[in-house]
C-alpha cells in the first residue's frame, strides 16, 4: 500500500511577541495568573501588513527546502486555517502561486484547532488513492485578528504563525513497522459548537467576530476526547504507549496537555511543548510542534508519533506517524 512519508518539515513565527508583562499593561491579569491556568508565557502577533497568507508561504518555503523540492514538484496543498485572507478565494491558491505551482490543486479546510490534522487526513487520502504523489499540507492563524483584547479569559490564549509538512507516496507492507502516516481518526460533535464560537460570520452578521469561549466545560470535554481517540488510534495499529518516541499535542492549554498525558502514561520527556513560548496558534500548532521536534534534533527518523488535537465544533482527531 501507499504511505504518505513526512519529506520536509517548516514552520514559521512573526517577529512580534507578546509577553505576559505586556498583557498585564492592557487588561487585568498577571504573568502568575497567565502562567498558573494556561501554562503561556509568551505568544507571536502577527505585524499589521502580514497576512494568513504571509506565515503559510514562509513555512511552506522552508517545508520544501527541508524537502530538497520545488513548488512544481507538489501536486495539491491543503491549507488549513480558521483566519483566511479572504472569503474568497482559499488561501491556499496564494500559497500555491507564491511557490511556482503552476499544476495539480488548492484548497482550504477549517475544523478550527483540529484544522491540520483534518488537512493531514485529506492528504493523506489522495496519495493513499493515487490521486497525488506529493502533497503541501499547511496549518496557518492570525488569531490575533479575531482576539478581544478587552477579554481577559481568551486574549491571553491565543498566537499566530505556521507550520508546514511535505508528504510523498512511499510504497509500504500495511504494518505498524512502515515509515508514514500509518492512521488518523477524526471526530465531531456539533452539540457542543456553542462551546468555543466567535461572534460573527459572513452569512450571519458579515463580521468576523471575535473569539468567546467556555474554558471550564472546554477543558472537560478536551480531556476526555483527547484521551479516547489516542487509546483508539493506537488500538487501530495494535500500538503501546511505551513504543511511542513522542506526543505531539494540539498546544492549546498545559493542563489540557499534562492532563491528557496522564491518562496515556507519558511522562514529560515525551511530550513536544511548545504552548510556553507560542500559545494557542490553532491549525498551526501541531505543524508547529513537529518543526520544533524535528528542528531541535527530539525527533529522529524511525520515531513513532502520536499526534492529538481538539477545537472548535467540536473536532477533535488522533494520528500514528512514523517519522
Amino acid at each position: 500500500m501507499k504511505r504518505s512519508v513526512i519529506k520536509g518539515v517548516g514552520g514559521y513565527l512573526p517577529e512580534k511577541k507578546l509577553t505576559n508583562a505586556d498583557l498585564e499593561q492592557m487588561v487585568d491579569t498577571s504573568d502568575a495568573w497567565i502562567r498558573e491556568r494556561t501554562g503561556i508565557r509568551e505568544r507571536h502577533i502577527a505585524a499589521a501588513d502580514e497576512l494568513t497568507s504571509d506565515l503559510a508561504i514562509r513555512a511552506a518555503k522552508e517545508a520544501l527546502k527541508n524537502a530538497g523540492l520545488s513548488g512544481d514538484d507538489i501536486d495539491v496543498i491543503v491549507l488549513a486555517t480558521t483566519t483566511p485572507d479572504d472569503t474568497l478565494p482559499a488561501t491556499a491558491v496564494k500559497v500555491q502561486q507564491a511557490i511556482g505551482m503552476t499544476h495539480g490543486f488548492a484548497f482550504d479546510v477549517q475544523a478550527v484547532c483540529s484544522g491540520f490534522m483534518y488537512a493531514l487526513s485529506v492528504a493523506d487520502n489522495y496519495i493513499r488513492t493515487g490521486m497525488a504523489t506529493r502533497a503541501l499540507v499547511i496549518g496557518a492563524e492570525t488569531l490575533s485578528r479575531i482576539v478581544d483584547w478587552q477579554d481577559r479569559n481568551t486574549c491571553v490564549l491565543f498566537g499566530d504563525g505556521a507550520g508546514a509538512v511535505v508528504l510523498e507516496a512511499q510504497d509500504g507492507d500495511s504494518s505498524k513497522a512502515d515509515q508514514g502516516v500509518l492512521n488518523i481518526l477524526l471526530r465531531s460533535d456539533g452539540r457542543y459548537r456553542d462551546l468555543l464560537v466567535t461572534t460573527g460570520g459572513v452569512s450571519r452578521n458579515q463580521k468576523a467576530g471575535t473569539i468567546l469561549m467556555e474554558g471550564r466545560e472546554v477543558f472537560r470535554h478536551a480531556v476526555t476526547n483527547l484521551a479516547e481517540i489516542a487509546r483508539q488510534v493506537m488500538g487501530s495499529m495494535d500500538v503501546c504507549a511505551d513504543e511511542i518516541s513522542y506526543l505531539v499535542p494540539h498546544q492549546a492549554n498545559a493542563r489540557i496537555i499534562d492532563g491528557t498525558a496522564k491518562k496515556l502514561n507519558f511522562d514529560a520527556e515525551h511530550v513536544i511543548l511548545t504552548l510556553p513560548y507560542q500559545g494557542n496558534t490553532s491549525a498551526a500548532s501541531i505543524p508547529l510542534a513537529l518543526y520544533d521536534g524535528v528542528t531541535s534534533g527530539r525527533i529522529k527518523r524511525g520515531d513513532l508519533l502520536l499526534l492529538e488535537s481538539m477545537g472548535g465544533g467540536f473536532t477533535w482527531a488522533g494520528a500514528l506517524i512514523r517519522f
